[in-house]
């Protein structure tokens, strides 16, 4: 329902965006196109036939971690949906937010937690502490038979993500603090720590997790150690696309101005 909103508000805000040159219609249509295609990510990775398997496949829980993590953050950022939101709220509705808004800002410790959550070090802690301290056997067994807490890991997954890959992607009102080597370097921390989750799944010899353990059977056949080992896989490979573009793509552009200098 959530999501149904946000993308409802976003369609209603890149309507009333203000007539301009073609070049910024094609940014535009790039911008919503990336929006659409994270709405449809978290689709995929909530409330998809997929999404329904997520307590009898633990590939299936991965995927939607992975969708959640470095999939629809990045999408959903180049989308820009700040100001598009924005400009599809009522009048009333934004003075209001405005208000709270410039209230929390007077308060020193709201300051504080904001300048935290998005310092570049705070959002990486965020991230790998996230993806680490939810895949404890404790805690993963317990979103398979609670409910509360899986809807929890789910938000924060998503949350972390979105600090972390605003750290990657510039989407106002958010900028990052960071040059491109910083970027570069961020993405790669983060792919280091998915790559270790990935071999402590991929090289046990039994089950990691006893919920999945215990189910008497699974859909496909596929035993409780095959299951864990084709997650890893997931982590491994799918998980790490997202930061290989990332890395390659700041390493360009932070070499290409001393390429042009010795052209």
């Amino acid at each position: 329902m959530t999501v149904g909103l946000l993308a409802l508000l976003y369609a209603a805000g890149w309507r009333r965006r203000p007539r301009r040159r073609a070049a910024h219609r094609r940014a535009a249509r790039r911008q919503a196109a990336c929006f659409a295609a994270g709405v449809a990510a978290l689709v995929l990775a909530l409330t998809s036939p997929l999404a329904a398997l997520d307590d009898e496949l633990f590939w299936v829980h991965m995927t939607q971690h992975v969708l959640l993590l470095v999939v629809a953050p990045p999408l959903l950022l180049l989308g820009r949906p700040g100001p598009t939101i924005w400009g599809a709220l009522p009048l009333p509705i934004r003075r209001a937010a405005t208000q709270d808004v410039r209230g929390l800002a007077g308060r020193a410790w709201a300051r504080a937690a904001w300048s935290v959550a998005t310092a570049p070090t705070g959002a990486l802690v965020a991230f790998v502490g996230t993806l680490a301290v939810w895949h404890l056997p404790m805690l993963y067994d317990a979103t398979l038979y609670l409910p509360e807490v899986h809807v929890l890991e789910h938000v924060m997954f998503l949350a972390s993500g979105l600090l972390f890959w605003s750290q990657l992607v510039d989407s106002p009102p958010l900028r990052s603090r960071l040059g491109y080597p910083g970027r570069a370097l961020h993405a790669t921390v983060a792919t280091a720590a998915s790559w270790l989750l990935a071999v402590v799944l991929a090289v046990g010899s039994e089950p990691l997790y006893e919920g999945y353990a215990r189910l008497g059977s699974r859909p496909g056949g596929i035993s409780a150690l095959a299951d864990e080992q084709l997650a890893a896989g997931i982590m491994w490979v799918p998980g790490s696309i997202p930061f290989a573009v990332a890395i390659l793509w700041f390493t360009y552009r932070w070499l290409e101005p001393e390429r042009s200098e010795h052209s």
